[in-house]
């Protein structure tokens, strides 16, 4: 009994500081995440890196951002920084640095410049309305500008014949919980500062009638200086009107179309009305949950050469395109994507390194994703 107590106050007298000196350790000084997190401000972005190989892709094309032959390249790195409360003030900033931040510039910005500051906006909601001002990206299109929106790797055709971003002002009235309301002003297409006095108004609505189903209408209207394509003309009234639905036929299998419409008076070949039209399709299936595979088809119709001009001399130009991706998500944060392209014209507008022209283009490529 002795040795016991002796052996039990001894073992106490070494424990005892190893208790003082466990007490006296300070705390694990919190992450940035978390203090973040702890002040409702939120940090996430994400690195696209990429190979495109194009055959008969040295001149004209009919897309925005994969316009390389043969090339690597840093697409885009994104950042978004944003506080967006449920009620009151907040406000977002998301910029594009890399080779797609050269196209996708607001007017007067220089095209030079890898750098762009794609969204930068005030918000102020209370009950069922939010309203944002500043500079935003457009409510047309089933595909975005961050690579992370979309699942294939380049763009469609109808992707560049809308604008990328608007500058004003736009409001979303929370009508019910499946029906959002949309109304806004704003410079125009693609202008940071206005070309001229007009201003284009926008209307909206995103609907979820039924779970799987999800419908988004949009329409602009105003007078333009500046044509999708870049050329100066006479102030005209440009309107367009896209539509954008997506369907989830069961759990692996989704489908997804849009329709575009635009028009513009004083167009560049003089004082007519010019027109083009677009139409996409996509299916899109996980045949596991780490891969996907993507097919998406278009036809877009040119026919007064408002997006493209006159490529080659052509006029009356129609596109169509079928492009297939493959995808890996290897994690939640890294995804790996392998594309083949192929896009063909009623005339032969695409040119090889040669310069002999064709009616088609063949592309394919690769690219990592990776998402913080």
């Amino acid at each position: 009994m002795k040795k016991l107590l002796i052996a039990s106050a001894v073992s106490a007298l070494f424990a005892a500081p190893a208790t003082v000196l466990a007490q006296a350790k300070p705390a694990p000084a919190p992450t940035l995440d978390k203090v973040l997190e702890a002040s409702g401000i939120s940090v996430s972005g994400y690195i696209d890196a990429g190979y495109t190989y194009a055959r008969n892709g040295a001149g004209f094309t009919d897309r925005v951002f994969d316009g390389q032959q043969n090339s690597f390249a840093l697409n885009q790195f994104g950042l978004t920084v944003a506080k967006q409360p449920k009620e009151g003030f907040g406000g977002l900033v998301n910029i594009t640095v890399g080779r797609d931040g050269q196209l996708i510039h607001s007017f007067p910005e220089p095209a030079t410049s890898m750098f762009d500051i794609t969204q930068a906006y005030l918000q102020y909601a209370g009950g069922p309305l939010t309203v944002i001002a500043g500079k935003f990206t457009t409510l047309h299109g089933t595909e975005v500008i961050a690579s992370t929106g979309n699942t294939n790797i380049s763009r469609s055709i109808l992707f560049g014949s809308v604008p990328f971003t608007h500058t004003g002002v736009r409001a979303t009235w929370a009508l019910t919980d499946t029906v959002n309301l949309i109304a806004g002003v704003n410079n125009g297409w693609d202008q940071l500062t206005d070309a001229n006095k007009a201003k284009t108004a926008e209307l909206g609505a995103t609907l979820n009638p039924i779970k799987p189903l999800n419908i988004a209408v949009s329409g602009y209207s105003g007078k333009e200086v500046i044509t999708p394509g870049g050329a100066i003309v006479p102030e005209g009234t440009r309107t367009s009107v896209n539509a954008v639905a997506s369907y989830t036929i069961i759990d692996p299998l989704s489908v997804g179309l849009e329709v575009l419409n635009v028009s513009q008076d004083n167009t560049v070949g003089g004082n007519a009305k010019g027109k083009y039209t677009g139409l996409a399709g996509y299916v899109t299936y996980m045949f596991t949950p780490k891969f996907r595979g993507v097919a998406r088809v278009e036809s877009f119709d040119d026919k007064d050469g408002l997006r493209y001009g006159t490529p080659n001399g052509a006029t009356s130009n129609k596109y169509k395109e079928v492009t297939l991706t493959g995808a890996f998500l290897a994690s939640d944060s890294f995804e790996a994507r392998a594309e083949v392209r192929r896009d063909q014209g009623n005339n032969a507008v695409f040119t090889d390194s040669s310069g002999a022209t064709s009616k088609s283009m063949t592309s394919a490529a690769l690219q990592g994703l990776y998402k913080f």
